[in-house]
């Protein structure tokens, strides 16, 4: 038995040494092997399992912040056409005449043309040229439903600042005499044929803004127009002009037109701008009256039913 053992023990170490020094002999220990070496015929398979860990760890991160960029981006959008849609307003449609309003012209106006929400009139007779504005004219407006555009039209000089502050106190005059509230807007005619210069318009901006009403002005505001020349000097040398001063343009011309088919409002006017109204339709042929619009924010600085 125990030679048996001892036999088995030598046959033992006979199969290591075998091992060792001939079948191991012609190749490296383990210690010698560069690993290294052997895996660099796979870096595409370790690449792709980075890309697949980045994936996994940072992949959804993009993709949501992304998806809040977008996110924000549209809510910034629909903001924005929030605002567009707060800042614009409605434009309501409106006559004026030289005419005395009566029961049969209103009529007219309501049958050919639509319903208007104001109603432009003169201060005062002014001998073949326009009607003044009467009580019994205010009251018939008013019990329509129709806001008062306040018109001064008596003068045809509108040079010099003394000029201006005279026909000012004239239009106060004529407005408190009417009963003209306090806070609405008189309007200096300036028609076409009329010198203007910057001096006029400071001195009617200058007294009306002292008083209890506010300054505005009528006339031709194309870009090389005499009105718009006079007004755009009047503001480089008086800012506040442009921030207060209310102008009511007939430019561009398209035409009367009823309440139904009237234009996109486009008025031709300079930048430096408070509140605009826009004739843009003269002399209709029916009922005598001229076409405008305005913004509805313009609306408090007419003479409104109570």
């Amino acid at each position: 038995m125990r030679q048996y053992i001892i036999i088995g023990f030598l046959y033992l170490v006979a199969a290591t040494t075998f091992y060792l020094f001939v079948i191991q002999g012609d190749h490296e220990t383990t210690s010698d092997i560069d690993l290294d070496e052997i895996f660099e015929d796979y870096p595409q398979e370790n690449e792709a399992g980075d890309e697949q860990e980045s994936s996994e760890e940072g992949d959804s991160s993009p993709k949501e912040n992304e998806a809040e960029d977008d996110q924000e981006s549209n809510g910034e959008g629909r903001s924005s056409e929030e605002e567009q849609s707060e800042g614009s307003q409605e434009v309501l449609w409106g006559v004026d005449s030289a005419s005395r309003t009566t029961e049969q012209l209103a009529a007219c106006v309501r049958n050919h043309f639509g319903e208007p929400t104001f109603w432009g009139r003169y201060l005062e007779d002014k001998e073949e040229v326009s009607f003044g504005l009467t009580e019994k004219e205010v009251t018939l407006l008013h019990q329509n439903g129709y806001s008062i555009l306040v018109i001064y039209n008596h003068f045809i000089d509108g040079t010099t600042y003394e000029k201006g502050v005279a026909e000012a106190k004239v239009a106060i005059e004529y407005a408190k005499q009417i009963g003209v509230p306090n806070g609405v807007a008189i309007f200096a005619n300036v028609e076409p044929e009329y010198p203007i210069d910057s001096q006029f318009i400071m001195g009617w901006y200058d007294t009306i803004s002292a008083s209890d009403y506010v300054p505005a002005i009528y006339g031709v505001f194309s870009e090389d127009g005499d009105v718009r020349v006079a007004y755009e000097e009047a503001v480089r040398e008086e800012e506040t002009i442009g921030e207060e001063m209310i102008i009511w343009t007939n430019q561009p011309q398209v035409g009367i037109t009823t309440e139904a088919n009237a234009p996109d409002f486009q008025p031709e006017v300079p930048d430096s701008r408070r509140d605009v109204v826009w004739q843009y339709g003269l002399e209709a042929e029916q009922c005598n009256i001229d076409t405008n619009l305005l913004p509805a924010s313009v609306l408090e600085y007419l003479w409104q039913p109570k």
